[in-house]
């Protein structure tokens, strides 16, 4: 197949900290650069138009409605899609490059490498962290239950190709950041099972924080990334205690 032109996708909301790395990372290999902004308060809009990407703007009504009306704004089928804390790295690129002088396939595949408070995270089940993110838009779209989107394309079984490489994800920088974050992705992830019809018995919320926190820090090895592994890992753990907990309160309310 002839060399295919790249857009890069990216949604955005007060991103000031993150979107100029982003943008710099990608500039080799994207022909378009799209970011659709929920209307941020901070620098966001202005570094992006610094750097000459299409920015547009749309109230944020979910992840994986933001990010599937964001694909609608591009010019080139062939998508490559970021969140705008993530980077690819140089090796990463060259098979980015590499993918697009020989499409030969519906969708490419990547490792996510996550950097947490300075510290490259390789194991509690952060890594290697597979994600689809290059793909020929034609052929899916975004799914899953929000906040934890994913791509799921549509030919079964459809064709991918793994590229050699990390994505690099500069997640959080404070501690205190994840505890605010897990606090409102838990109460999105409980609004969406409450609307799925899911519930959670009395026990629900511990057992299952318990099984999170076994399978990331002894079956997932988290303890090997010592005192930061230990942190993600409770905090992973109460995030899912949380998430239950506040299902439960839903269904008490109702």
């Amino acid at each position: 197949m002839a060399a295919v032109s790249l857009s890069v996708v990216i949604i955005t909301f007060n991103e000031e900290r993150n979107i100029e790395r982003c943008l710099l990372s990608v500039k080799e290999i994207a022909d378009e650069i799209v970011v659709l902004d929920s209307f941020s308060t901070d620098r966001t809009e202005e570094i992006c138009r610094k750097h000459g990407v299409k920015f547009f703007q749309h109230k944020f009504d979910g992840h994986i409605q933001q990010k599937n009306r964001a694909i609608t704004y591009t010019s080139h089928p062939y998508v490559l899609s970021l969140d705008a804390d993530e980077a690819p790295d140089e090796n990463l690129k060259a098979s980015i490059l590499a993918a697009k002088a020989d499409w030969d396939c519906e969708g490419y595949t990547m490792n996510r490498l996550t950097n947490y408070c300075g510290k490259w995270i390789r194991h509690c089940g952060w890594y290697p962290d597979t994600k689809l993110r290059l793909w020929d838009s034609r052929k899916g779209e975004w799914t899953g239950i929000n906040p934890h989107d994913r791509y799921e394309l549509q030919d079964k079984p459809a064709r991918t190709r793994h590229l050699q490489g990390d994505l690099l994800h500069y997640s959080y920088y404070t501690i205190e950041e994840h505890y605010r974050q897990v606090d409102k992705f838990s109460g999105i992830a409980a609004q969406a099972l409450y609307t799925m019809g899911k519930r959670a018995g009395a026990f629900t919320p511990h057992l299952k924080c318990a099984a999170k926190f076994i399978r990331n820090f002894i079956v997932n090895m988290g303890f090997l990334d010592g005192k930061y592994g230990w942190v993600i890992c409770r905090i992973s753990a109460y995030e899912t205690w949380l998430k239950y907990t506040k299902l439960r309160a839903l269904w008490q309310k109702k």
